[in-house]
């Protein structure tokens, strides 16, 4: 809804109150984990939302557990649209830097400045990992080490499995460690299915052109099997944030604005890959600059001179 205040000058827009996002929910709040039934109720109503963008010619550009929002009823919605972007077809070239880096596809990593929904849906399997795991499944520190984290657990791509691999900007001017595919299974337990797993390393495909949609992931089998995903009316509810702060003030509990009682990883900042990154990619000024002076090597690279 918009509202108008007193003048055109004052604009606002008014929107649903949601009492949780699951990043907050999962650090700051939750006693245990989701369970599967519950995972599954989240993970369908994300799909559908994303499919919802994806058949109305949007690419969202910053999935992430910070971004999703859930109510008291167990609806899930999708926010902050600030680096939504419209597509088409041909494809138009799009700045690389996007998407908050723990969930940033390999292409946009490796410089790809023509992509597409795919990018959302690598976002959608990193976060299908993290509320199986309870944390981020790739938390990199820098774009190398986000590469070098993907590549241990999912193996190092080449062009047999991913043809366009080689032409990307960034793989031009690195040198990667070679490593094997795929352990990715074994950082998940048995309440994973091998049709979970599936959709998993099917949101986690390294070719773009293979990954799968939104609208495909809804079909997929895993929703199908037991345990089924459990009704939003019945799914748990927990204190807001607004009422935690609230019930330790009234304890007397000192805390600063946005500390957790528990140490956790803080999530990196908004996309951004820094000016140095930038350079690399060919997006920043004429200055002239070393490779190892704009980015120095991490475990697992070398720089090609």
């Amino acid at each position: 809804e918009i509202v108008v205040g007193d003048d055109m000058n004052r604009i606002y827009i008014v929107m649903d109150y949601v009492e949780h996002d699951l990043k907050s929910l999962m650090t700051h709040t939750m006693k245990k984990p989701f369970s599967i039934g519950e995972v599954k109720t989240l993970m369908h109503q994300l799909l559908a939302g994303v499919n919802h963008l994806h058949d109305n010619w949007i690419i969202h550009r910053d999935l992430k557990t910070s971004n999703l929002l859930l109510s008291n009823k167990g609806i899930l919605k999708v926010g902050d649209f600030g680096l939504a972007r419209e597509y088409g077809s041909p494809l138009k070239p799009y700045t690389p830097i996007v998407v908050t880096l723990w969930y940033r596809a390999p292409e946009l990593l490796l410089g790809d400045k023509q992509y597409s929904t795919p990018i959302d849906m690598w976002s959608v399997g990193a976060i299908f990992g993290e509320l199986l795991l309870m944390k981020p499944l790739f938390p990199g520190k820098s774009e190398l080490d986000q590469l070098n984290r993907i590549f241990k657990d999912l193996g190092t791509p080449n062009e047999k499995i991913w043809p366009e691999y080689n032409s990307l900007p960034f793989t031009k001017k690195m040198t990667f460690s070679n490593y094997p595919y795929n352990r990715l299974r074994a950082r998940f337990d048995a309440s994973l299915s091998e049709k979970g797993f599936d959709l998993l390393n099917k949101f986690l495909t390294y070719d773009p052109s293979k990954r799968i949609s939104a609208i495909n992931a809804l079909k997929h089998g895993y929703f199908e099997e037991s345990p089924r995903r459990i009704d939003p009316s019945m799914f748990p509810t927990w204190p807001s944030r607004n009422e935690e702060k609230e019930k330790a003030i009234r304890g007397g509990i000192q805390r600063l604005p946005g500390s957790s009682i528990t140490t956790v990883q803080d999530e990196p900042k908004p996309p951004s890959g820094g000016k140095m990154y930038e350079k690399l990619l060919g997006g920043g000024d004429d200055d002239s600059y070393s490779i190892d002076q704009l980015l120095p090597p991490a475990p697992g690279f070398q720089l090609r001179g």
